[in-house]
């Protein structure tokens, strides 16, 4: 198997079942089984394990007797980067990546509780994540003319495609269009719910793999380039699109943008290139601002962009093709994020059946957000370039 000088990759991966509420799980059994799931598809077995990291990785650690191992210690799809970064430095050979929630969480009558930090100026004057995230989108509006109507476009879109998706929270619920987007009620200017992403249970892993230890039946998607961007500590301060830190560099509303340029540098491809985008979608607007940062389109003219159809599964830059946080899961921290690598796989293998994007060979996924005051990047391909 030619691999250009790459020696790992995404070999398997795997979700649980997703829901509102499943009734009877617990999280360490959605996480037993996940791993079970990832390594199946990989055709490797937990006795090939010398790498894991999840949310409780030393206990998980100890409970299935995997130590000696590699441990790691980041989140969402930066995991990705940084176990084939472990795997290419010989510090591991097969690193599952594993998270789930199940029962942690049940008032669904208020707001998440990775929502609520107990931080003096968040908590006390109603700094909930989608005010916080309403406070760049009201900003980008002011500035650009973006509308209420491109927003509606987004949360329609995404939300049809977990509506098509079985696997969804959602699924069957629509179709929507975006005037039902907007009908529905407000919670934090701009933002009416149905722009929002909900919340739910369940759990996901990937094994990432030494491409040597791969039989010829593995469908291995390669890690073509990567970045991150950080401004600070999530849901602690509001947020603002003017915010700046190193001399010349770009505010937090254009956070993502040095992540993604960086990806494709190391990728050594171009925007044109990319087949799929498996963005990260906590609030409809959030899509657009994505759009502007990683240069798919120039800035201010990502609402016009998503209204000419770009975004749609026919469309050019088809996006969050299985429905992501606003329809097909928003379980917990990591396996929401998680899942945005996931869908890029089964993209990249041809799986993600009547959301199929034709011949996709190379996708882009992200998490975060200039209301989290971090973006991160991935660029998976289906073949090392």
């Amino acid at each position: 198997m030619p691999t250009k000088g790459r020696t790992a990759a995404i070999a398997g991966v795997y979700n649980t079942k997703q829901g509102r509420r499943l009734e009877g799980e617990t999280t360490r059994r959605l996480i037993i089984e996940a791993i079970g799931g990832a390594l199946d598809d990989a055709g490797l077995a937990l006795e090939d394990v010398d790498g894991i990291t999840s949310e409780n990785t030393a206990s998980l650690i100890y409970d299935l007797r995997l130590g000696p191992v590699w441990q790691g210690s980041t989140f969402g799809v930066g995991m990705v980067t940084e176990a084939v970064a472990a795997i290419e430095y010989g510090l591991a050979n097969v690193v599952v990546l594993v998270a789930a929630q199940a029962q942690a969480y049940r008032d669904h009558a208020a707001t998440a509780p990775w929502t609520r930090p107990e931080n003096e100026f968040v908590a006390p004057w109603g700094m909930f994540t989608a005010a916080e995230f309403a406070l760049i989108a009201r900003r980008h509006m002011e500035v650009y003319g973006t509308t209420r109507e491109q927003l509606s476009i987004v949360a329609a879109t995404i939300r049809n495609n977990g509506s098509t998706n079985p696997e969804a929270v959602y699924a069957g619920r629509g179709p929507f269009t975006p005037d039902d987007i907007t009908a529905s009620r407000l919670v934090a200017d701009p933002f009416h719910l149905l722009d929002c992403a909900t919340t739910s249970e369940g759990g996901c892993a990937l094994a990432i793999a030494n491409v040597d230890l791969l039989d010829s039946a593995c469908r291995p998607a390669y890690v073509l380039g990567s970045g991150a961007d950080f401004f600070g500590p999530s849901y602690q301060h509001p947020p603002a699109w003017d915010l700046v830190g190193r001399r010349g560099a770009h505010p937090n509303g254009l956070v993502g943008r040095h992540a993604a340029d960086m990806a494709f540098a190391h990728a050594g491809i171009d925007r044109d290139d990319v087949d799929v985008l498996e963005l990260y979608d906590p609030f409809s607007f959030e899509i657009i601002r994505q759009l502007e940062a990683f240069r798919f389109c120039p800035d201010g003219e990502g609402g016009p962009f998503v209204e000419d159809g770009h975004i749609a599964i026919t469309g050019s830059h088809p996006i969050t093709t299985d429905g992501g946080t606003m329809s097909f899961s928003h379980a917990g921290t990591n396996p929401q994020m998680m899942q945005r690598a996931i869908r890029a796989v089964q993209q990249l293998r041809g799986d993600a059946g009547a959301l199929q994007v034709p011949n996709a060979r190379i996708a882009l996924c992200s998490n975060g957000g200039a209301g989290a005051l971090f973006t991160t990047v991935l660029l998976l391909g289906d073949e090392p370039r």
